[in-house]
């Protein structure tokens, strides 16, 4: 397959060429959708959408119980249909707790100091109780169990990929887009789980319906889960997929019609960190060259910058303030491959930006 129409191929799959109706629709097309940055996981399903959402009408979704935040894979936070985190989790929470251990050790978090935290937690928020981070740490501390330093973060963590709590309602915040989330009961919040007949075989054809054509390794990184594993999920999966590119390892697409290319979706995108469409695969040379790679991330620290987008490849990095007051600034572009994007179409894509942070 030649690689334009591969590049092609996975510009639908991700709807950045093939925008959803809605929001919800979008979270359930991408299944979960980095979100460490709050505002960069709300525009990035955004701009997977028609028309010109706004964060509010992001933050509407949340609020509704359409969509929540938790640490879905890689003990990394995303948005992720509200009805759908369960059963995610029952394959990937165990692991990321597995991994967390040492961290916790090293911060005097065992069994009984969780079983405490859940305990306390559970109750504050029995009744359709919400509460801020801070206020929940609050409640933690009075119980006697300390959330000093690093340790509110890793108990919340804790309660998470157990599935009792997610992040839901927004926080409001004057003067700019809310930066925090309510942390709430799962079992209250989201009364409805589904509860697919072969969970593994669903994460990698949702997988591949989002981020196709893909193979089991990019599934692997994505997911978290073992090479082996992810291997298994492709065959449990084979008869809902299709062989898009066979070389050393497959590459797949959903079986059926792809999403349908939009003729208004702009060839120059501005992505947020952490964007699925360079991030999520084991190889990112097919859509950014590898010398660009170091300046995009992940850096040291983790950190992935936003990126601009022309005709499906990586061309440059952007910078944009969420201080309160600074929101409405200009997003400031800088540009990796010169001559691959018009200034126009470079500002057209900011300003699609900053009309969602804005609004």
């Amino acid at each position: 397959m030649p690689r334009q129409h591969l590049i092609e191929r996975r510009l639908r799959s991700h709807r950045l060429s093939a925008p959803a109706g809605t929001i919800a629709e979008a979270a359930e097309h991408m299944l979960a959708t980095q979100g460490q940055e709050f505002w960069g996981g709300r525009w990035a399903l955004a701009a997977r959408t028609r028309g010109a959402p706004s964060v509010r009408d992001v933050d509407a979704a949340f609020d509704r119980g359409e969509i929540v935040r938790s640490w879905t894979m890689r003990g990394t936070i995303h948005v992720i249909p509200a009805r759908d985190l369960a059963w995610v989790l029952s394959l990937t929470g165990e692991r990321q707790s597995r991994a967390a251990a040492a961290v916790r050790r090293a911060e005097g978090i065992d069994a009984d100091e969780i079983a405490k935290a859940e305990r306390a937690a559970m109750s504050a928020l029995r009744g359709g109780n919400r509460l801020t981070r801070k206020e929940l740490f609050a409640v933690l501390d009075l119980s006697g169990v300390s959330t000093a330093a690093q340790r509110g973060y890793h108990l919340l963590v804790a309660l998470s990929l157990r599935g009792l709590v997610c992040q839901g309602p927004v926080v409001p915040r004057d003067g700019g887009p809310s930066r925090d989330q309510y942390v709430v009961r799962t079992d209250e919040w989201v009364p409805a789980q589904a509860s697919p007949a072969d969970p593994l075989a669903e994460f990698f054809v949702r997988y591949i319906a989002s981020h196709g054509p893909a193979g089991a390794r990019d599934f692997a990184w994505w997911s978290g889960l073992p090479l082996g594993v992810a291997r298994a999920a492709a065959d449990a999966a084979s008869d809902r997929l299709s062989v898009a590119f066979d070389d050393r390892e497959p590459l797949y697409v959903a079986a059926g019609a792809a999403p349908r290319r939009t003729s208004a979706a702009p060839e120059v995108l501005a992505l947020p960190p952490f964007e699925e469409y360079y991030l999520s695969y084991a190889d990112r040379t097919l859509a950014c060259a590898p010398e660009f790679a170091a300046r995009i991330g992940p850096s040291m620290n983790g950190i992935v910058r936003p990126i601009l987008v022309a005709r499906g490849e990586v061309v440059g990095v952007w910078t944009h303030s969420l201080a309160v007051g600074r929101h409405t600034d200009a997003p400031v572009p800088e540009l990796l491959a010169s001559g691959a994007a018009t200034d126009a179409e470079i500002a057209a894509a900011l300003d699609r930006y900053r009309d969602f942070i804005t609004a």
